[in-house]
């Protein structure tokens, strides 16, 4: 086979795995195939920059330690759509052009690129308008893309949300406190009925299923009527009011972000529920840190069959997993699509069978 260029970026918010991928599709491309292979930084901006920002990787800047390390060695934006590029005096322009040019100038042939849903609407757009071979690999805490049991970074992502469960439960019946962890989930509430179900909760509030105020506070009497002194809750950060609000905050910027629904249950619940409440708040915390066995297992399937796709001509394609192996579905199926939790699908049902209140359906 001709010897090729290819470019991978990583691109939306980082998680654990993402340099598990990097090493993956590296080693492949070289090992398997004699590839060049090209990390764009900062996302697309990388190729939007001029001069150009890039570095070419190698089998030595690829090692092992690569699996420990979080976030991205390449960096990421989450922010500055190219189709909508935010100026400095305030306006926004069509940076689309600069992307494509950029690709062109660098010379590769096909791009790697590891996102969410919503990386994957804008890249397989500037793709598409520049015919651009791509191939997609699913990365989100939240494990919202559609056609994938997981993307990489959810299990750490768990793991963290886990372990707070078990720190949170034996200070909980110390103090006999409701505890209320607040975790990411910004649409979708993976990460909390995960969570919840794993770590004994009570109460399991995510976005895909309204609640009422009197259901928790029936939920936590009934906990206290069967002789337990403390609660456990869950509960997403895209998680609305039972009036149907969304709870954010004001960051720098202006940006409105997700988070404080905690504080508002906590606050609600001390004018009905007997006990003092106590709220911890994830955040980034479930986003760091050295990646899960399991996100480094999946990260490195998803690189090497990825390469496997460039190799076969099989573009405009994402890796996925299903039924325990993995696979490759369409971008256009899944881009700008959200997987939400099914309210009678299996986990909702378990969570309802092991007395979790989860809302009312």
């Amino acid at each position: 086979m001709a010897a090729k260029r290819i470019g991978i970026l990583t691109s939306g918010g980082d998680c654990a795995g993402l340099n598990a991928a990097l090493r993956a599709v590296v080693h492949r491309a070289i090992r398997n195939y004699g590839w060049q292979v090209f990390g764009i930084r900062d996302g697309s901006l990388g190729l939007m920059d001029r001069p150009l920002n890039y570095v070419e990787f190698d089998l030595k800047s690829v090692g092992d330690e690569m699996l420990r390390l979080g976030g991205t060695i390449l960096g990421t934006i989450n922010k500055g759509d190219p189709f909508a590029y935010p100026m400095p005096d305030g306006s926004k322009k069509d940076r689309s052009q600069d992307f494509v040019d950029g690709y062109k100038e660098l010379g590769i042939e096909a791009l790697v690129v590891i996102g969410g849903d919503g990386s994957m609407r804008i890249l397989n757009q500037l793709c598409r308008q520049g015919g651009i071979p791509m191939v997609g690999i699913p990365k989100t805490i939240d494990n919202d893309v559609a056609h994938t049991d997981y993307a990489i970074g959810f299990a750490t992502a768990l793991n963290v949300a886990g372990e707070a469960m078990d720190r949170l439960a034996p200070t909980a019946a110390s103090h006999h406190r409701v505890m209320i962890l607040e975790v990411m989930g910004r649409d979708v509430g993976h990460i909390a009925i995960n969570a919840g179900i794993a770590g004994g909760a009570d109460v399991v509030l995510i976005p895909e299923i309204p609640y009422t105020l009197d259901g928790i506070a029936r939920k936590i009497a009934e906990v206290k009527a069967e002789g337990r002194n403390h609660a456990l809750m869950v509960v997403a950060e895209g998680c609305k009011t039972e009036t149907g609000l969304s709870v954010t905050q004001v960051q720098s910027g202006g940006q409105a972000r997700y988070g404080g629904i905690g504080q508002y249950l906590a606050a609600r619940l001390a004018e009905t529920v007997e006990a003092e409440t106590r709220v911890t708040v994830l955040g980034h915390v479930q986003r760091g840190g050295m990646p899960a066995m399991r996100d480094r297992i999946i990260a490195s399937a998803f690189g090497v069959h990825a390469v496997d796709l460039i190799a076969q001509g099989k573009l405009g394609r994402m890796v996925a997993w299903q039924h325990g192996q993995v696979v490759d579905v369409p971008i256009s199926d899944v881009a700008g699509i959200t997987r939400p939790i099914d309210p009678y699908g299996t986990l909702a049902q378990t969570a309802r069978g092991l007395g979790i209140y989860i809302g009312e359906m």
